[in-house]
């Protein structure tokens, strides 16, 4: 857990892009899903939580 090489990190990075954005999807088609069946709070809860995870994966390209 202390100061590894980061080499491996940068390895793992198109992987943790992809499993952000698979999630991003995944949140919005389930949240506008909730929605359209009447569950008000937790559709826009997961709406919300895919534009937090959209916006992170965001930072980490720049």
């Amino acid at each position: 857990m202390g100061g590894g090489d980061l080499n491996s990190l940068s390895a793992l990075y198109p992987l943790m892009m992809s499993i952000a954005v698979l999630g991003v999807l995944a949140l919005a088609w389930g949240g506008m899903t909730v929605l359209r069946r009447g569950d008000r709070r937790r559709g826009v809860l997961m709406l919300i939580c895919a534009a937090v995870i959209l916006g992170n994966a965001l930072i980490w390209t720049v």
